[in-house]
Order: structure tokens, then C-alpha cells, then sequence
């Protein structure tokens, strides 16, 4: 029943990444509006959690072989706080993002749909990790898809 369970969860998931990207994909922006107002931040626990969270991911990231080679040559605690800043920005927070352009950081990178995916799940997995409710998930996974465009870089 628990697999089923998160099988159900990664295809909703999945679903709205997919149905982000067709509403945003004329934009044509490397950037991501965030929520008006901070009540999802604090739903993920502000800034400390947003920390929690991240290196959740992290750990996730480096521990799956489809996407420890994107990130195993990078700074980490680079990676990590820009990771904080871009999500708590996203979710409505005080942090204003002022990293690389995701155009520019993935140009090169040869990623596809395959690893991709494999990031939103190793995502999925630190917020559930973190008890962090499936609408909250789905918020902001709603909001990061319109950078899909910019990350896929390999058909």
C-alpha cells in the first residue's frame, strides 16, 4: 500500500511539472515569480528548514548515480546556499536569489528528461523526509517546472 502510495504521489507530481511547463513555456524567462505573500515559506519551516530540507537533497542527490555526476565537481556549500536562497525566495520568503541564471549553469551539462526526473524525486523524497504536507510539494514543485526548459539541455 506505501508503494503504491508514493508511486501515486510521483505521478501527480510528475503531472504537474508536466502541465507547469506547457503554461510556461512561452514565457521565455529564466526566472521563476514567486508567491505573493510567505505562507508557504513557513509552511517549510522558514529558513532553517529550507537549510534542513536542502541538505536533505543534497544527500539524496549525491547518493543516486544519475545525478551525483552533475554535482559531485561543483562547491558544495555554493550549491547548497543557492539552493536555499533560490526556494526560499520561490516559496514567498525575505531571501532574494542572486545566483547564475539556470540558462547559463546548464547550458553545457548534457542533462535529460532521465536525470531530471531523478532530481524531482531525490526533491520529493527530502520533502517528504521532512514532513513537509503533498498540496506544499506540489506548490513548489509547480513553481520550479518553468525551469525545466533551461536544465534539459540533452533530447
Amino acid at each position: 500500500m506505501l508503494k503504491r502510495s508514493l508511486a501515486m504521489k510521483k505521478i501527480i507530481a510528475l503531472l504537474i511539472v508536466a502541465c507547469s511547463l506547457n503554461v510556461h513555456a512561452a514565457a521565455g524567462t529564466d526566472y521563476t515569480v514567486p508567491y505573493a505573500n510567505d505562507e508557504l515559506f513557513h509552511v517549510f519551516g522558514d529558513k532553517p528548514g529550507l537549510v534542513k530540507l536542502v541538505d536533505d537533497f543534497h544527500d539524496n542527490l549525491m547518493r543516486d548515480p544519475r545525478t551525483r555526476p552533475f554535482f559531485e565537481n561543483v562547491e558544495q556549500d555554493f550549491l547548497k546556499e543557492k539552493l536555499v536562497e533560490q526556494f526560499c525566495e520561490v516559496l514567498g520568503g525575505p531571501c532574494v536569489y542572486n545566483g547564475p541564471l539556470m540558462s547559463k549553469i546548464h547550458a553545457q551539462r548534457g542533462i535529460g528528461k532521465t536525470e531530471f526526473n531523478a532530481l524531482v524525486q531525490a526533491l520529493q523524497l527530502a520533502m517528504d523526509k521532512n514532513g513537509i504536507p503533498f498540496p506544499a510539494q506540489n506548490k513548489l514543485l509547480a513553481k520550479l517546472a518553468p525551469m525545466h526548459r533551461d536544465v534539459v539541455t540533452k533530447q
